[in-house]
């Protein structure tokens, strides 16, 4: 370990070294960069959902519809911006912006290419980042937990109820999915044994650590969805619940900053993934193998926006698959089933590092993390498979619906004095069916049959 904390020191020994101007040209390119990405991931979005769809997609604006962004852009700003005479207006106005900035922040640690000054620009040497932190991935984690105070504050500001409930919401998902994707993390932390995001990227020659780590990376995936509010995740701006969530209330360029926000925040999670477990700027197998320079000068650029593009399609993908989950179903797969799954991998790999870094072979690690893993798999197995399982019509939870004997103890969910959904184990009773117009008339006819013979 203090080998890699030598290396560590001498890749950040390579920022803090570039004179004002070229920082300041850094980030004028990471803005760019992310407002250009977004521009092209709308028209990409309505295109591929359209397709996927059987559905044309905007085809008006521009040569087959690319410009169709830009169009949505100069629209919203002619737009009126209403001010909501209720509304908290400093805080009103305030929210987008605290929702935008910090969207725009992290990517400022994320490497487009090697930290050993390969590149020149205007002929001084410099590495493909903005800047790099010894602490870089808790940044990206505090500049992604202050985006949702946006959120939170202009559902409050509103003063509406609709707006209200999405802030709710998207603080509870916050809550619960930053949570797991923390724990993601810390597993690579233990693996890379450094927080710096270069360094991380280096630690993954000659294997990425989505093959090394595949439970961190799935469980980040699920949770990147959930942080960005995008579908099946988007309980905040559920309009079918909400009317259009914590964004109902606002118009023209304050509702065009939170979706840019909401774009912005998919890049940079999309970048994210990609340094933490996709290899960063490196290039794929099979190339890196038969061309030595792939991962040299401009091409790594070329890698990890190929790698984020391919990560934004995957939303695009699940937006156009996935119908919206029930919110009691999205809380149950973060904090019964992503927290815990994260938590025992992350015990098992603190323990594999553990004995590796203490010289035991590959099969006494396998001994010593596996068997124990393997005996409390079966010994839930077992239990699961013997314990006395509960009578599904038993009386009533704590929402107000009761079973009813006399109707063969099925679930009454008006028993409390208005509709609550059943609990698990509950069934409603049989919804009575309307006769259908072709009955009704023979038993009229039938009706009017047996007056005339009497």
């Amino acid at each position: 370990m203090g080998y890699a904390n030598l290396a560590a020191y001498e890749t950040l020994g390579f920022f803090g070294r570039d004179p004002w101007w070229l920082i300041l040209l850094k980030a004028v390119f990471c803005f760019a960069f992310l407002v250009l990405t977004v521009l092209i991931a709308i028209v990409w979005e309505r295109k591929v959902v359209a397709w996927m769809q059987l559905r044309i997609g905007p085809n008006r604006h521009g040569p087959w519809g690319m410009l169709q962004s830009l169009a949505d852009g100069v629209k919203l700003a002619l737009k009126e911006d209403l001010v909501v005479r209720g509304a908290d207006k400093v805080v009103y106005v305030l929210a987008p912006v605290i929702c935008a900035i910090p969207a725009f922040m992290a990517i400022a640690v994320i490497p487009f290419g090697p930290a050993d000054n390969e590149i020149s620009i205007f002929g001084t040497r410099t590495p493909m980042q903005l800047t790099d932190l010894p602490v870089a991935l808790l940044y990206i984690l505090a500049t992604a937990s202050i985006g949702i105070y946006g959120i939170v504050l202009a559902g409050w500001s509103s003063g509406s109820t609709y707006p209200l409930l999405g802030g709710l919401r998207s603080s509870a998902q916050m809550i619960s999915y930053e949570i797991a994707m923390g724990l993601s993390f810390a597993a690579v932390f233990i693996y890379s044994g450094s927080m710096s995001t270069s360094e991380i990227v280096a630690a993954q020659q000659p294997t990425w650590f989505a093959v090394l780590l595949p439970v961190s990376f799935i469980v980040y995936i699920v949770s990147m969805v959930g942080e960005t509010n995008r579908a099946p995740f988007d309980l905040p701006e559920a309009e079918g619940e909400l009317v259009g969530g914590f964004n109902t209330e606002y118009s023209s360029l304050k509702f065009a900053m939170f979706m840019l926000a909401e774009y912005i925040n998919m890049v940079t999670v999309s970048a994210v993934a990609s340094t933490l477990f996709l290899g960063g700027w490196r290039a794929p197998y099979p190339i890196s193998l038969f061309w030595a320079g792939a991962n040299h000068g401009w091409w790594p650029l070329l890698w990890i926006v190929i790698k984020i593009q391919l990560l934004l399609f995957f939303f695009i993908w699940l937006r156009g698959t996935l119908p919206r989950l029930r919110y009691d179903q999205f809380m149950k797969l973060g904090w019964k089933v992503l927290i815990p799954v994260s938590l025992v991998w992350l015990v098992m790999v603190a323990s594999v590092r553990a004995l590796r870094n203490e010289g035991h072979g590959f099969g006494q690690v396998v001994l010593y993390v596996g068997a124990p893993v393997g005996a409390v798999l079966l010994l839930s197995l077992i239990w699961d498979a013997f314990r006395a399982k509960p009578d599904r019509q038993e009386e009533a939870g704590p929402l107000g619906g009761t079973s009813r004997p006399e109707a063969g103890g099925g679930f009454d969910p008006m028993a409390g004095g208005y509709p609550v959904p059943p609990l698990p184990g509950q069934q409603l009773p049989p919804v009575p069916r309307r006769r259908s117009r072709a009955r009704q008339l023979q038993d009229a006819l039938n009706g009017a049959d047996h007056s005339e013979g009497s």
